[in-house]
């Protein structure tokens, strides 16, 4: 088999229920999905923390599952099971609990393992929000909202880990303020 077909040549491409353009909203979601998930690897590459690295490798296989959704014009004969949202979330209170308290935003950056994890972080906003214009994929928003909030985790996590602090945004207000217990 050839790894081209010049079936794409005039602008089009297919999907399993017929050709569309290159444009559509679908064709855009899975390149999308691709972008990510290519930053995921290039995060990946530069991870030393074996937990990382494994969460890591886990998103990118569900990210091929969660793409291959979208190869389908209308509801897919199968989908993915969502549990992995709730998968993200333990990831996050398991990391969460060994970084430093948030007061105020911070900047993206840190360690070259971190600033990785913000751009594929920015990217997965991307995605999120172009497939809130595709139908066949409503269903899994949550999983990408909840991403973000993974990577952003994953970001200050390896920053701990390489002993580089967050940079805090140093012209805002304490944003994260914890609430007065009532006596």
């Amino acid at each position: 088999m050839k790894l081209y077909t010049r079936g794409g040549d005039q602008g089009e491409t297919s999907l399993i229920g017929g050709r569309v353009s290159k444009v559509h909203p679908q064709v855009e979601a899975m390149g999308l999905l691709d972008e990510l998930n290519s930053h995921i690897g290039l995060a990946l590459a530069h991870q030393t923390d074996e937990t990382l690295r494994a969460q890591l490798t886990k998103i990118q296989h569900d990210l091929f599952d969660l793409g291959s959704e979208l190869m389908h014009r209308n509801e897919p004969p199968k989908q993915v099971d969502l549990a992995i949202v709730t998968e993200l979330e333990t990831w996050i209170d398991e990391l969460e609990p060994k970084c430093p308290p948030l007061r105020r935003f911070i900047l993206p950056g840190g360690s070259v393992a971190a600033a990785s994890l913000h751009v594929a972080r920015t990217v997965c906003r991307r995605v999120e929000r172009e497939l809130v214009e595709v139908e066949v994929a409503a269903r899994q928003l949550p999983y990408f909202n909840r991403l973000s909030d993974y990577l952003f985790t994953a970001a200050r996590y390896a920053n701990v880990g390489a002993g580089v602090p967050d940079q805090e945004y140093a012209r805002g207000a304490d944003v994260f303020k914890q609430k007065k217990k009532k006596e």
